[in-house]
């Protein structure tokens, strides 16, 4: 500020500089001998001009300083309300834990009084001298499990969802360690898994050992591996694999609500080798994988990463390996807890800019917004590149010879993008940034060209004649109809992968809990060409099987 003072009053002497400059001249002049050809006019108009430009020139810089300064302003604002508000959720997350633990902490002294109270009612026991003695822990050693009054307390109206009935085939087959007979009972009722999900994790507590339970679960994984005769795997495997992730998922959210000396009771140093061995077994088989074929919904490296988080091995395995199946389960609702549980949320710009650069913009958006790396990659700009893409993507090579059927398949995918960009807008609330308005209008045209032409074809059909009510004058029979053609009109299958994420689920966002919260109700809308895709609690489609959920 001090230099911009003194460039003014410099700027300012500059008349009485002129002033003095004339009178110089004017003496000058008088004692010149020979006759100038300048004249005082030029000189003065000359240093007027001077003048008036470092003037203006004075102002445009103090404007430009004016502006950036603002701008500075304006940026310090928006970092105070970004640090309160990463405060705000810091705490928030810190008061939902701290919720949660108290909650685990309550039902445990509640389980542990109910216990302490039934020992006190006992009967004294009489020895053979007669004498009653009271009986003794010592007597009595408690195992690992729950009795069923505890079960019905913690299955108590608070938290169970409405409508959800009880299984206490779950809780007999926990105690008996059956782990075949679960997977059974599991594909048995995978109308109800939903219920069942819920329920798994109190059932597990009456396990003498739970965690052995779940990985008994473990062993058909690939040893039962088999595909059909178009390539594509055994719908009964593909069922048993959601059904052995479901289960180390229902051991986490148990061992989440245990305090950490009584989870490291659940997870011995044994039990840890024992997951270790398998997740040595599984790893090559992974290297088979493909990044493409997988669609981010990849069973096999999904189970990896779970057994990875659920029995805390992680650290024995690099953390740049496991980055690099982060994509390969991307569309699954549990990637994101599965990351910060393995501690790789380091390591998420690299997997976004692995998604981006396959293609996979919608799934980049998500993570991006889920590890709050939105300034990094710009959830507007991945949205365009990746409606551009699909745009380019459905355009003809020759719009001239373009067929009815073909326009329609276009019109069909670039439809479907559309709407799936339109969904992950507002999702995320990003309708300031990016309008839907001019994106919902063309879904609107697309949509009624594609009505329009499926009136014309059912139109162009030919219709039987129909006799009339009172029987003269029936129409002529038409003889040179195949039996197995149909006037309805027929629904073009969708040949082309969907990019749909129609959910209600978004991915978590970060905290300092590294404990995944793996209950939730997410849903996740795949087409047909994306694979039987069952990521929603475990709510999973029939198809054509007694096994598949």
């Amino acid at each position: 500020m001090d230099n911009t003072h003194s460039v003014a009053t410099l700027i300012d002497s500059t008349t009485s500089k002129i002033q003095q400059l004339q009178k110089a001249f004017a003496e000058l002049e008088s004692h010149r001998a020979v006759t100038l050809n300048l004249k005082w006019k030029e000189l003065e108009e000359h240093f007027h001009g001077l003048e008036k430009s470092l003037k203006r020139r004075f102002h445009e810089l103090e404007d430009q300083e004016k502006e950036f300064e603002n701008r500075t302003i304006k940026a310090r604002d928006l970092l105070v309300k970004k640090e309160a508000d990463i405060v705000a959720k810091e705490q928030a997350s810190l008061d939902k834990l701290q919720e949660k633990r108290d909650a685990a902490v309550f039902a445990i002294a509640s389980a542990r009084d109910k216990h302490r109270k039934v020992s006190s009612d006992d009967p004294a026991v009489v020895t053979t001298e007669g004498q009653n003695v009271q009986p003794s822990t010592e007597e009595t050693p408690q195992e690992n499990t729950i009795s069923d009054g505890d079960l019905e307390e913690m299955k108590s109206p608070e938290n169970e969802h409405e409508g959800v009935k009880s299984y206490p085939q779950l809780v007999t087959l926990c105690k008996e360690m059956d782990s075949e007979g679960l997977h059974k009972f599991i594909s048995d009722n995978r109308k109800n898994l939903a219920a069942i999900r819920e329920e798994i994790p109190f059932a597990l507590r009456a396990a003498i050992n739970p965690a052995s339970l779940v990985l008994e679960s473990l062993e058909d994984f690939y040893r039962a591996e088999s595909t059909n005769t178009d390539g594509k795997k055994d719908s009964n495997l593909l069922g048993l694999r959601r059904t052995c992730i479901m289960l180390m998922e229902c051991l986490s959210t148990l061992l989440t609500s245990l305090d950490l000396a009584s989870a490291s009771e659940v997870i011995t140093e044994e039990v840890k080798e024992q997951a270790k061995e398998i997740a040595e077994e599984w790893k090559p088989k992974l290297d088979a994988l493909d990044l493409d074929d997988s669609n981010g919904n990849s069973l096999e490296a999904h189970a990896f990463l779970q057994l990875l988080a659920t029995f805390g091995i992680a650290s024995d395995f690099d953390e740049e390996e496991l980055s690099r199946l982060v994509p390969m389960v991307s569309r699954r609702r549990q990637t994101a807890d599965l990351c910060r549980s393995l501690g790789l949320s380091e390591k998420m710009p690299g997997v976004i800019e692995v998604l981006v650069n396959s293609g996979r913009q919608i799934d980049a958006v998500n993570l991006a917004f889920a590890f709050e790396l939105t300034q990094q990659f710009s959830p507007v700009a991945l949205l365009k590149s990746y409606l551009k893409e699909a745009r380019k993507a459905v355009s003809p090579s020759k719009p001239g010879n373009t067929s009815p059927t073909v326009q329609n398949e276009v019109n069909e995918r670039e439809l479907t993008a559309l709407k799936t960009v339109v969904k992950c807008i507002e999702e995320h609330k990003l309708e300031e940034q990016y309008p839907v308005d001019p994106l919902q209008k063309k879904v609107v045209q697309l949509e009624k060209a594609k009505a329009d032409k499926k009136r014309v074809t059912e139109a162009a059909k030919p219709q039987p004649k129909r006799p009339r009510a009172n029987g003269v004058g029936a129409g002529p029979r038409v003889t040179n109809i195949p039996a197995e053609k149909t006037f309805y009109p027929r629904v073009a299958e969708n040949r082309y992968p969907q990019y749909m994420y129609e959910r209600p689920y978004v991915y978590p966002g970060p905290n300092d809990n590294h404990c995944p919260s793996l209950i939730g109700s997410a849903t996740y809308s795949l087409s047909p060409a994306h694979g039987n895709y069952f990521a929603n609690g475990y709510q999973y489609q029939a198809v054509q099987t007694a096994y598949l959920h």
